[in-house]
């Protein structure tokens, strides 16, 4: 009988720890598949992080090299611009500051001349600012009396700053010579100049 007992307790004892050790594999499985799950899902969300910043990071990169070039270019545009605007001032004062007295006397006389040897000088006009009128009108009477008596006129255009035009009076066609046109001229001239040497100096 005691053997009997003995064999039951064994085999529950056996039985149990089997139980035990079974369960304890399951729980020991359960618990890796659960850890290797977390590990695969920690990795697969630290490799998406890794991804968002460095795809922020280029994407940073590109704007700041792209802000660094338009700034560059607005730089380069602002300094030019600057220079140009410098040199029209400069060919204006300038060319303002050529149209002497003596100069002009000379100057009315030629072109209208040259302007009435190819047309008849009945409607033809020569305006000139009120100032310079006033100190100029005497002389050119006298250079222009033949063109005078065939109809040319001299007028006070208060538009004019400083030079003058010559026209028909009504207007067809003129010839501006005032300081205005011609500034406008140079600085036509000079401002594909001044881009092509900035452009240049940026390169």
């Amino acid at each position: 009988m005691d053997i009997q007992v003995n064999e039951l307790i064994d085999r529950i004892k056996k039985d149990g720890v089997a139980a035990a050790e079974k369960s304890a594999s399951e729980k020991i499985a359960e618990a890796e598949a659960k850890a290797s799950k977390i590990i695969a899902d920690a990795k697969e969300e630290a490799d998406k992080i890794i991804k968002t910043a460095k795809d922020e990071t280029a994407r940073m990169e590109k704007a700041s090299e792209d802000a660094i070039r338009q700034a560059s270019r607005n730089l380069v545009l602002s300094f030019r611009e600057s220079v140009t605007k410098e040199l029209s001032a400069l060919v204006s004062s300038e060319t303002e500051k050529a149209y002497s007295a003596d100069l002009l006397s000379k100057l009315i006389p030629e072109t209208v001349k040259a302007w009435t040897a190819k047309s008849d000088a009945a409607d033809v006009s020569v305006l000139l600012n009120e100032s310079d009128l006033a100190a100029l009108e005497s002389s050119l009477k006298s250079a222009l009396n033949a063109e005078i008596a065939k109809g040319l006129t001299l007028k006070v255009d208060k538009t004019i700053n400083k030079g003058f035009r010559i026209g028909i009076d009504n207007g067809a066609a003129f010839i501006d010579i005032s300081d205005e046109a011609v500034a406008e001229l140079f600085s036509a001239y000079l401002n594909p100049k001044v881009a092509s040497i900035m452009k240049n100096a940026a390169n």
